[in-house]
C-alpha cells in the first residue's frame, strides 16, 4: 500500500519523468459533435454521466465522464503525456480524501456524485442558451408551434414560409424521416409539459426536455422508449436475449464481428451486474429507471467498486496510483502503459 509521503513521491516522478509515447486518445465524445444549430434544437442522444445513451446503447465514455467530470482537458490526442501524467495523479489526490495514499469506494462513490453534479450544472447553463434560441420574443415560454418552427429551419427550410404555413393551419410537406422525428419530439415536448398541459414550456420544463435525467417524469419517458425499442415480446420488460441483441445490420467482416462480440458480453455484463436489481433474469422498468438514475446514491456506490475492480491488482479493494497510472485509458481514455511500469520498477 502506497503511504501518503509515497504519493507524494510518486506525484514527483510523475512531474519529472517523460515518455515518448503519445496516448491514444478514444474519440467517440468528439464524434458526437455535429452542427452547431441543430443541436440546440434537438434533444441531445448522448447525456453525461447517464448509463445508456437515448437510443438504449451503453454509454461508452462514462467511467470517463463520471471519473473526469466537465474537465476533460489534458487528456486529448496531442495533450503533452507528462501533463496528462501530472493531472492524472493531482485527481488521485483530489479523489483520496484521508491521504492515505489509496482511494476506497466510498471515496470514489463521493467523487463520482460530485462529477455528475457536475455534468448537471453544466446541463443547466447549456440549456439556458439554448432556450433563449428557441424562444425568439423572450417571453419565458417556448409555444410547441415555435420550437417546430426552428426544428424544421435546422433541416433546410425557409423560416417565414414555414411559419405562415403553421399559422395559417396549412400543410407541412415533410420527408417520411423528419415527420417521424417530429412526432417522436411532440411526444417528448407533451411528456415535458407540466400539468395542465398548455404546449408551453418554461424553461424548466425545456431543461427536462433537453435532459430527461433532470425529471424524475422525464427520465420515466425515456426508460418507456428504450424498453418499447428493445421489447420484443411486448412484456413491457427485458429479457437478456432482448438487451442483448444485436443492433440492425449485418456483420460483414471479422472487425464487424468483433464489434458486435464485444457488444453482447458488455451489455451481458451490465444487465447481470448491474440492472437486474433482483437477479431474477427480467429487466424492469422501475429497475432500468433505478440504474439510469445519475443521482441514485447505491448506483454511485456500485459503479465505484466496480470501477476499483477493473484496476485493483493486488486485489485489496481499493485503488492505487500505480493502479490508476496504467489502467489510464479507463479512467480518462489515454494510454500511459508504459509509464505506469516505469514509475512500478521505480516505485
Amino acid at each position: 500500500m502506497a503511504s501518503g509521503q509515497d504519493l507524494l513521491w510518486l506525484l514527483g516522478v510523475v512531474l519529472l519523468m517523460d515518455a515518448s509515447a503519445r496516448p491514444a486518445n478514444h474519440s467517440s465524445a468528439r464524434e458526437r459533435a455535429g452542427n452547431r444549430e441543430e443541436r440546440e434544437i434537438l434533444p441531445p442522444d448522448h447525456l453525461n454521466g447517464v448509463k445508456l445513451e437515448m437510443d438504449g446503447h451503453l454509454n461508452r465514455d462514462f467511467h470517463q465522464e463520471v471519473f473526469l467530470g466537465k474537465d476533460t482537458g489534458g487528456f486529448e490526442e496531442d495533450a503533452e503525456p507528462h501533463k496528462s501524467r501530472r493531472k492524472l495523479m493531482v485527481i488521485f489526490s483530489k479523489v483520496d480524501v484521508n491521504t492515505d495514499g489509496r482511494v476506497s469506494a466510498k471515496e470514489m462513490q463521493r467523487w463520482i456524485m460530485e462529477k455528475t453534479a457536475e455534468h448537471f450544472q453544466e446541463a443547466v447553463a447549456e440549456s439556458k442558451v439554448h432556450f433563449r434560441a428557441v424562444d425568439p420574443d423572450g417571453d419565458g415560454h417556448v409555444s410547441w408551434d415555435e420550437y417546430k418552427v426552428k426544428f424544421l429551419v435546422s433541416k433546410g427550410h425557409n423560416e417565414k414560409e414555414v411559419a405562415k404555413k403553421i399559422r395559417d393551419e396549412e400543410e407541412l410537406r415533410l420527408d417520411e424521416e423528419t415527420q417521424e422525428v417530429l412526432e417522436n419530439l411532440r411526444d417528448r415536448w407533451y411528456q415535458a409539459d407540466s400539468p395542465p398541459p398548455d404546449l408551453l414550456l418554461t424553461e424548466e420544463e425545456f431543461l427536462s426536455f433537453l435532459h430527461p435525467e433532470h425529471s424524475r417524469g422525464m427520465l420515466k419517458f425515456m426508460v418507456k422508449e428504450i424498453v418499447r425499442d428493445l421489447d420484443q415480446d411486448g412484456d413491457k420488460q427485458l429479457s437478456l436475449p432482448e438487451f442483448i441483441s444485436l443492433p440492425v445490420g449485418t456483420v460483414e467482416n471479422q472487425q464487424g464481428q468483433d464489434m458486435d462480440d464485444g457488444w453482447v458480453r458488455d451489455r451481458k455484463k451490465e444487465f447481470e451486474e448491474l440492472i437486474d436489481a433482483n437477479r431474477d433474469g427480467v429487466v424492469t422498468a422501475d429497475e432500468l429507471e433505478d440504474y439510469m438514475d445519475p443521482m441514485n446514491e447505491y448506483n454511485a456506490l456500485n459503479e465505484a467498486k466496480q470501477m476499483i475492480a477493473i484496476a485493483d491488482e493486488n486485489q485489496n479493494q481499493h485503488l492505487e496510483p500505480e493502479e490508476v497510472l496504467k489502467y489510464s485509458e479507463f479512467f480518462t481514455g489515454s494510454k500511459l502503459m508504459d509509464y505506469a511500469r516505469n514509475v512500478h520498477e521505480e516505485f
